[in-house]
């Protein structure tokens, strides 16, 4: 018997968890592990992964995260997991084909046109590809796995603490020092970077944080007209997505308002270690033809 792939987790997780109660992950890899694979050998169940994981229990989290992204489990809290309605009702054996049909796989913060490029190594592709395709598509699947789970996150962490994400982050993009506006009587405004140390010319910052809103016209509008005289620079993000109204009242306008929304949000969070850490590092070597010469 060998180790099984991660899809073929699905079945068992969802057995598990089918009594309905909320588990901790661990407590779930250890009673997949005890119930589907016991009769694996010693050396199986503790191989481990290059970066050093638990192989068997590394497939076991890519399943349910697989299955949280087709909506059969959620994450109710940090390192926990339960099953959905959804997954209740799961009856038949669930291929990997089946969850990403019925997955939103990036949806959360992929563009239609982003996700039209999303494109799945085919059977005929990856039989061609090089160790270095399959190495670089495994990467970008896991970066869009990063992200994917980062923007819901987001989603879901207070409102004030959101705006004050985004100000750690353009700090951390080098746009100076930031202050955080009241929580009340704010005008609209969630904070204030100075450029300069003296504080003269400064950017007004708008954070929203949306599930499934969009950010219209009128937001913008709101904006701009809580924007003082001592500066025309603004920057609006939000989890969520900014209609056309807003996109064009943005553009239009006298100020220089930029807009980030979830998308950009996390490539940007990502790129800059805001909300992320690095879990492992991979070298890959190769012949030093010089060392010869």
């Amino acid at each position: 018997m060998e180790i099984p792939k991660f899809h073929e987790t699905f079945k068992p997780i969802l057995e598990i968890l089918s009594n309905g109660e909320t588990i901790h992950t661990q407590e779930l890899q250890r009673m997949v592990i005890e119930k589907y694979y016991s009769n694996l050998s010693d050396d199986l169940l503790t191989e481990k992964t290059k970066s050093g994981d638990i192989l068997i229990n590394n497939r076991i989290n890519w399943g349910k995260s697989y299955l949280k992204k087709g909506g059969y489990v959620s994450f109710p809290s940090r390192g926990h997991v339960k099953i959905t309605e959804k997954g209740l009702k799961q009856k038949s054996n669930l291929t990997l084909k089946d969850v990403e049909g019925d997955s939103n796989m990036l949806d959360f913060y992929a563009s239609e046109d982003s996700k039209s490029k999303l494109d799945h190594i085919n059977t005929n592709e990856l039989k061609n590809a090089t160790p270095q395709d399959l190495i670089d598509e495994g990467f970008n699947q896991i970066e869009s796995e990063i992200k994917n789970d980062l923007l819901v996150k987001l989603k879901t962490i207070d409102p004030y603490y959101f705006e004050k994400v985004v100000l750690i982050l353009l700090k951390k993009m080098g746009y100076g020092e930031f202050q955080e506006t009241p929580k009340s009587g704010d005008g609209g405004i969630d904070g204030i970077i100075n450029e300069d140390k003296l504080g003269l010319d400064k950017i007004y910052i708008q954070a929203k944080r949306f599930n499934e809103n969009k950010v219209r016209e009128k937001d913008i509008r709101n904006f701009i007209g809580a924007m003082s005289g001592d500066t025309n620079k603004g920057v609006f993000v939000t989890t969520s997505v900014f209609d056309q109204g807003a996109i064009e009242k943005a553009k239009n306008a006298h100020h220089k308002i930029k807009l980030i929304d979830g998308s950009r949000l996390v490539d940007l969070m990502h790129e800059y270690n805001v909300g992320v850490q690095i879990k492992s590092t991979l070298e890959i070597k190769q012949l030093d033809e010089d060392f010869f010469i």
